[in-house]
């Protein structure tokens, strides 16, 4: 498609044709390029009703989708923004689901499950080469260009994604569809470009069988199959599978995200650059008939299979349009059928906690790098060792680290109520008590406690504390602590 004329206004190079869909803030409606002729879908989000947070989210969705061009991705052709309306012209793609599809087919075979993957993969590697994670890898999000047989493969819905550098694996929150979560984020461990590969090897167990490999109605049990990577192949659907077919699922299942497989190495597997030679060509009517209760069940349950626990998104649900006349079909771009924004700040909360912990382990360890990985190398602190005193910069910490916390062993602590205040998206104020327990010198078990207040904040999607505040501890103690922030 040629360059977008520069325009000022959506009208003056689109025509609004009927309703597709529809979503709490948007509307997706066909529309025609005026200059070309051309039939895409305009996703109208309605500006006045998004927070500042909503708008950035539609600014960094807008932003990826710009950068991937890809024939198994639903493009990104033009974005206007204008006074009380931005609107998105994506593809407009015809073809449905590729789950419905394949159960109307009159043949489907093992091999065929293999083209599947392989432009699914070849989607999730262009995205994981231009640096973007999908992190909502699952059937309602696999399209096809339209209605003709062989029709292209389209991965849609960016509402989720995010922008990493290189092979950067951090913790951007808790995100994505319960089924398709991959053991590391459930884990609340950083986490990266690994996850879609996760979610991948789920959908080919399920291209290949037509149920997945981790089910339970009990959401809790579901994540401890997942996290344990316990899923297995079962008689009798599998025994006619072929062993190159479960290497590369095993591969993608892999719990260790070190240790799964890249997009780009999948690809290269002998059971998708082989196909005709490895894959099976038997027609898998039990697998048809399965996926045909799978799709029934998604579909009854898709409030709940889909619901996601991230940061709100501009609209509430996700769409499949309702067909019309000539069949169309857009899924719009958007995080999740039923997303829960108080799931989305408990989740932000615990992280807060779960990184105080971490700094706090560290200063029990002893582990002055870990402890510098964490903090902010301008940080602030008073210290009642600081006898009143702002202090800023490691050096006073330090001092601790070098000459008391390597001959203070024995120590435990335990952080007792903590209290989280998120301040935007990117800082967090974090206050507990800290209870301490030691042996003195004499061998007597003793304890203080005092209560510490933290500052975080986010730079380049890592948190780093940049200010401390200790009390003075509550009771006496014969040993000497560091101060906030080294030793407790």
């Amino acid at each position: 498609m040629a360059a977008p004329l520069v325009c000022t206004r959506f009208s003056d190079n689109y025509e609004l044709k009927e309703e597709l869909g529809k979503g709490a803030f948007s509307v997706v409606r066909k529309c025609i390029q005026k200059h070309t002729g051309l039939e895409f879908a305009a996703k109208i989000i309605n500006t006045k009703k998004l927070s500042a947070r909503d708008f950035q989210k539609l600014e960094r969705e807008a932003r990826i989708c710009r950068k991937l061009q890809h024939p198994n991705i639903v493009r990104l052709h033009d974005s206007i923004q204008e006074e009380l309306f931005h609107y998105l012209v994506f593809d407009l793609v015809t073809g449905g689901e590729l789950f419905e599809d394949i159960v109307a087919r009159e043949f489907y075979s093992e091999a065929d499950a293999s083209h599947c993957i392989q432009q699914i993969l070849e989607s999730v590697n262009h995205c994981h080469t231009n640096g973007v994670v999908h992190r909502d890898l699952k059937p309602e999000n696999l399209l096809l260009a339209s209605k003709v047989k062989g029709a292209a493969v389209k991965l849609a819905d960016f509402g989720l994604a995010i922008e990493v550098q290189g092979d950067q694996q951090a913790w951007f929150g808790f995100a994505g569809t319960p089924g398709y979560l991959s053991p590391e984020v459930l884990k609340k461990e950083p986490y990266g470009k690994p996850v879609d590969i996760w979610a991948c090897g789920v959908i080919l167990y399920i291209l290949l069988v037509g149920y997945p490999p981790f089910w339970d109605e009990d959401q809790h049990r579901l994540y401890a199959q997942i996290k344990a990577g316990a899923y297995d192949y079962p008689s009798p659907e599998w025994d006619t599978v072929t062993p190159d077919a479960k290497n590369l699922i095993n591969q993608m299942l892999t719990v260790n995200p070190a240790k799964r497989v890249t997009a780009s190495d999948a690809l290269k597997h002998p059971w998708i650059c082989y196909r005709e030679k490895v894959a099976s060509a038997v027609h898998r009517q039990e697998t048809v008939d399965c996926l045909k209760k799978f799709n029934a069940r998604r579909k009854l349950k898709g409030a709940i299979l889909t619901t996601m626990l991230a940061t709100r998104n501009f609209s509430s649900r996700s769409i499949i349009t309702n067909k019309k006349g000539d069949g169309s079909q857009v899924k719009e771009s958007t995080e999740s059928n039923t997303t829960i924004e108080d799931d989305d700040v408990r989740a932000r909360k615990q992280e807060i906690v779960k990184i105080t912990e971490q700094l706090i382990e560290s200063i029990n360890n002893a582990d002055f790098e870990g402890y510098t990985k964490i903090c902010d190398p301008h940080m602030t602190a008073f210290e009642p060792e600081a006898l009143g005193n702002l202090l800023e910069g490691m050096e006073f910490h330090k001092f601790y680290f070098d000459h008391v916390l390597g001959k203070n062993r024995g120590i435990n602590t335990t952080v007792l109520n903590p209290t989280v205040h998120l301040l935007g998206d990117d800082a967090a104020c974090i206050a507990y008590i800290i209870l301490v327990q030691y042996i003195d010198k004499q061998g007597v078990p003793r304890s203080h406690q005092y209560e510490e207040t933290r500052v975080w904040h986010r730079r380049d999607n890592k948190w780093q504390n940049v200010h401390s505040h200790r009390s003075a501890s509550v009771a006496s103690t014969s040993a000497a602590f560091p101060p906030s922030g080294v030793g407790k």
